[in-house]
């Protein structure tokens, strides 16, 4: 009986991602969904925290929830006010997508019985766990992310560099918020520096425990958000060769100093990103330090939707672009 209440919890919180998950996808108002999701978001990183995983929940929780919820919601402001919603696809092909959906259900499940079924095999986290003095930080989550595996986290800063590519071929910046309230507009003026704070504690921590430059990133990107949102930020960047170098060097120096740091490691008769061990780890808070400033400036200007002012000095007109009717 003491099993089934030490498992209620749990059993509860899957029940509530299911339900969320399908609520979201299947609701046909757009406001609604963006909220059931972020509220699907927040849920998953409790569960990410009951699975003992804190890296990812830090992550989900602001990435997934938080950041990707105010990237929705601020595409939602170039919609129409509520109305029909365009019809959507075709009866049979939505049946289609629910049978793939279902048999994909299946598979994962079918592979989850055979995995646990199977006599314990040799797990890599003890072999990461054996080279963790070697790698410069005491945090296998760090260990893994940017020493064992750096090639996988280069290319994710690839990705989202490529991303950041995409959204400048939009056109201008969405127009600014107008200036918030007296109550809002102090809040934002005390939780800025505290969300800057705990972006460098975030940082800084990363190599001895949960943390890092993704989670540390997405913190510093949600200040520019909140500057956005309450209209302090709503002129842009500064015009000017100042603001735009600053932009583009901060975007690409992530995926630049990693590679120039890999390259560097290669002049000393060493693998690419194979750091001699004695300067490991400041040679992973460099790379984090760029990647969390690069992080951070593509989800802003992400949230943005568009070049900011200032982006292209031979542009005479740095006013955002017009809203959709």
């Amino acid at each position: 009986m003491s099993g089934l209440f030490t498992w209620l919890p749990d059993l509860l919180l899957a029940a509530m991602l299911v339900g969320l998950g399908w609520a979201t996808v299947s609701s046909t108002d757009l406001r609604r969904s963006v909220a059931l999701f972020i509220a699907f978001g927040l849920l998953l990183s409790i569960a990410w925290a009951r699975l003992r995983a804190p890296d990812l929940a830090l992550a989900e929780a602001a990435l997934g929830a938080g950041l990707s919820g105010a990237l929705l919601l601020a595409a939602l402001r170039d919609e129409p006010p509520a109305g029909a919603v365009p019809e959507g696809l075709p009866r049979w092909l939505r049946t289609l997508v629910d049978l793939l959906a279902a048999s994909l259900a299946l598979a994962l499940a079918w592979v989850l019985w055979e995995t646990l079924s199977e006599p314990a095999p040799a797990r890599l986290g003890e072999a990461a766990l054996s080279a963790l003095e070697r790698s410069g930080v005491s945090n296998p989550v760090t260990a893994v992310l940017l020493n064992y595996r750096a090639y996988d986290t280069l290319l994710e800063l690839v990705v989202v560099l490529t991303a950041v590519l995409g959204v400048v071929t939009l056109g201008r910046e969405r127009p600014g918020y107008r200036r918030a309230g007296p109550v809002l507009y102090s809040l934002v003026r005390w939780l800025v520096p505290l969300l800057i704070l705990a972006a460098g504690y975030l940082l800084w921590i990363g190599a001895q425990a949960p943390g890092g430059a993704f989670q540390a990133g997405a913190t510093l990107a949600a200040a520019s958000v909140m500057l956005r949102l309450s209209g302090i930020d709503s002129a842009g960047l500064p015009n000017g060769l100042a603001g735009r170098l600053v932009l583009r060097v901060t975007l690409s120096a992530g995926v630049g100093l990693f590679l120039l740091v890999g390259l560097g490691v290669m002049g000393t008769g060493r693998g690419f990103l194979h750091y001699p061990p004695a300067w490991s780890g400041g040679l992973i808070l460099l790379i984090e330090t760029a990647a969390t400033l690069a992080i951070a400036a593509a989800l802003a200007l992400a949230f943005r939707g568009g070049r900011p002012a200032g982006w292209e000095a031979d542009d005479p007109d740095h006013s955002p672009r017009e809203r959709r009717p």
